[in-house]
């Protein structure tokens, strides 16, 4: 029998995170989890410590540290806390993937950590290669690690693209289902709150990703995550609304061929394709049948109605530190959002005052990164506070 593949998860409590544990309990015999990570979910935690008997857990709460101690110590599983438990996770020793599921910014560190302790990263935190592409890139081949995308879109670019040479790729094209505001006029989304936002047709997500789903940020940081995973210009990156999300990206070769990936709308055929790359394994889940999907739709989206998009395109363009500063006005933004302190288009209205007066620099260390966005968050949270149309 093959020795078992060793998980490492960042984000664990997350929906990828809880979707990769279900996947790995239907291969008990190919699958062992060393280490889990997660942000506050103490009690689900310790149900994954439980269950799985992962040899290190760890919470980003600090003041939760004593009770996962004392939830833990009968299990005789090793428990950590704050930043350095995430790094702790992400550099286990005896992980050979770590999927890096951390939603937002707070993912950069322990996924430039794992891929310079030499792992191969399964990435669903496309805000790492949005703020710090040219890093990461740079670390994954200096430290001869692998990173593998997770996100539907470019996990079907990657299996159209294997076998392909880049030079004979005429574009790349992601599809979006258009999120709950595909068919709203500019003045439903002007009122839209919260419970809106979050009433996604398609996809079951955590509350950040499924806004950025309702603004296409969502594929505004793709199109930046494909042009580093690829090495595409944002030029030759297309975006068409698809609401069936039965295809879920499309490769056009310089001859007029378009290859294409169709699968259902289940975020663990991905995962389960990033961890067992570049075996596939025989899937335990629902299969997609063509003969009774519906038609497939496809529609270029509004600029007008989705102005994040355009401002993420953007920022690729600038280059440098823009897209950081992107990122960030988007996460302090859509949590004003969420916090009812803001309106929808106050989203797409505070990202592009933070990106007018950014000056952006090279991204090509750690630090210079971290103090755009720290300064780009810093700006976002004052706008807000003053109101976006002063």
């Amino acid at each position: 029998m093959p020795e078992r593949t060793k998980v490492a998860i960042l984000g664990s409590t997350g929906s990828v995170g809880a979707q990769a544990l279900d996947l790995i309990a239907r291969f008990p015999d190919r699958f062992e989890v060393t280490a889990l990570a997660a942000g506050s979910r103490l009690d689900l935690l310790v149900e994954q410590a439980k269950r799985f008997r992962p040899s290190l857990v760890t919470l980003a709460r600090e003041d939760l540290h004593s009770s996962l101690q004392t939830a833990c110590a009968p299990l005789g599983v090793d428990t950590a806390c704050g930043e350095e438990g995430l790094l702790r996770v992400a550099t286990h020793p005896e992980a050979e993937r770590v999927l890096s599921a951390i939603v937002g910014a707070a993912g950069l560190k322990p996924t430039l950590a794992a891929l310079q302790a030499r792992k191969t990263v399964a990435l669903a935190n496309k805000e790492t290669l949005v703020m710090a592409g040219e890093l990461m890139l740079r670390e994954t081949e200096r430290n001869n690690a692998l990173l593998l995308p997770v996100d539907s879109e470019h996990s079907a670019l990657h299996q159209c693209l294997r076998g392909e040479r880049r030079e004979e790729v005429s574009r790349l094209i992601l599809t979006a289902s258009g999120g709950p505001f595909r068919q709203s006029s500019l003045e439903e989304m002007e009122a839209a709150g919260p419970e809106q936002a979050l009433r996604h047709p398609t996809w079951e997500m955590g509350p950040k990703i499924s806004v950025d789903s309702s603004t296409l940020m969502n594929k505004g940081l793709e199109i930046i995550e494909a042009h580093w995973l690829f090495g595409i210009e944002s030029a030759r990156i297309q975006v068409l609304l698809h609401p069936q999300s039965l295809v879920h990206s499309l490769v056009e070769m310089r001859d007029g061929s378009v290859i294409c990936q169709l699968g259902t709308p289940d975020m663990r055929g991905p995962i389960q394709y990033a961890l067992t790359f570049p075996d596939r394994w025989e899937s335990p889940f629902a299969r997609l049948d063509l003969s009774t999907a519906p038609a497939l739709e496809f529609s270029a989206p509004d600029l007008r109605r989705f102005p994040c998009l355009g401002l993420a395109i953007g920022a690729l363009e600038a280059g440098g530190t823009a897209p950081v500063a992107l990122n960030a006005a988007n996460e302090v933004a859509v949590g004003a959002f969420l916090a009812r302190r803001a309106k929808f288009f106050d989203i797409p209205r505070t990202i592009e005052k933070v990106l007018e007066e950014h000056h952006p620099v090279a991204a090509d260390s750690l630090a210079t990164i971290l103090d755009a966005d720290e300064a780009s968050r810093r700006r976002a949270e004052q706008i807000l506070m003053k109101g976006v149309a002063a």
